[in-house]
């Protein structure tokens, strides 16, 4: 068995030279380590790849499927912890939390001015597991919710008291735009200059999901030009987001990619790909398998 031993993701050569450390390797349980081609082909006797969580999206399921290689993720396991940290960025984006959590610590008293959360227009953009834990906090807010999805879930809509509209509305319509969609050849770049365009002034901006989704200097000029009032951000298109333009505004709340890194979430997914090891080492179909 072998960690990462670098507290980050590994890069392509960084997983080649570790992994061939430990050969023969049968299975990689992985987060957001970048599983490539060359990496697939620099395991022969690969069997399995257990993502440690839910998007597969860092995986060449071209290579795994000419190779055979089974693929498996944890659907559900981080949901509750996604949506938490959706919320957290939230409120310290409308209040300035992180701001007034340095002024103060340099002995200022600054009145910084935020917006109110509760009654305003929630647009959810992706209404999968994550994007309706978000939904049914948002009703505590007495939030009005509107959500965007090519596949909308009606059942769950009536349940929460979901909208389904086109994104256009969604965007001109909604206080806060949180994105909770996954990343593919449709999505990437789905939040562009003309959707920034459509928001509101006041309108705040969230993406728990993958920065890829977000054209990010877009977003840095509507934040820089005001013309959306904030944003929270978990995901970029390249993590970590050294040199990033980003990293120097004051209206963006920024997290280092950690929304389903809970106690609880950390548990279930481990204990889901820990599973599906065991049943492909048994010769079995294991649940929740991708490829």
């Amino acid at each position: 068995m072998i960690w990462n031993p670098v507290g980050r993701p590994l890069k392509e050569e960084e997983l080649i030279a570790e992994l061939s450390k430990v050969l023969p390797v049968h299975g990689i349980i992985v987060g957001v380590d970048p599983i490539t081609r060359k990496v697939i082909e620099s395991l022969p006797d690969l069997k399995i790849i257990a993502k440690h969580g839910v998007g597969v999206d860092n995986i060449d399921l071209v290579a795994v499927k000419e190779r055979g290689v089974i693929v498996t993720n944890a659907p559900g396991s981080n949901s509750e912890s996604v949506a938490d940290l959706t919320w957290a960025l939230i409120l310290a984006a409308a209040r300035q939390i992180p701001k007034a959590d340095r002024v103060t610590r340099q002995g200022r008293w600054d009145r910084l001015v935020g917006y109110e959360i509760y009654g305003k227009t929630i647009g959810i953009i992706g209404t999968g597991q994550i994007g309706l834990a978000v939904a049914r906090r948002a009703r505590g807010f007495n939030m009005k919710i509107l959500a965007y999805d090519k596949f909308p879930n009606e059942k769950a809509a009536k349940e929460i008291g979901i909208t389904y509209v086109s994104l256009e509305q969604l965007l001109k319509e909604a206080d806060i735009i949180t994105v909770h969609v996954p990343l593919t050849d449709e999505t990437r770049g789905l939040i562009g200059r003309n959707e920034f365009e459509f928001m509101k002034r006041t309108a705040i901006f969230i993406n728990t999901s993958r920065g890829e989704i977000v054209d990010e200097e877009a977003l840095y000029e509507a934040l820089k030009s005001n013309r959306i009032w904030a944003a929270g951000l978990d995901v970029y298109s390249k993590e970590p987001p050294i040199g990033n333009p980003l990293l120097e505004l004051e209206n963006v709340v920024l997290t280092p990619h950690l929304g389903a890194y809970t106690v609880e979430a950390n548990l279930k997914m481990g204990m889901a790909a820990a599973k599906s090891i065991v049943q492909t080492f048994k010769g079995e179909d294991p649940e929740n398998r991708v490829v």
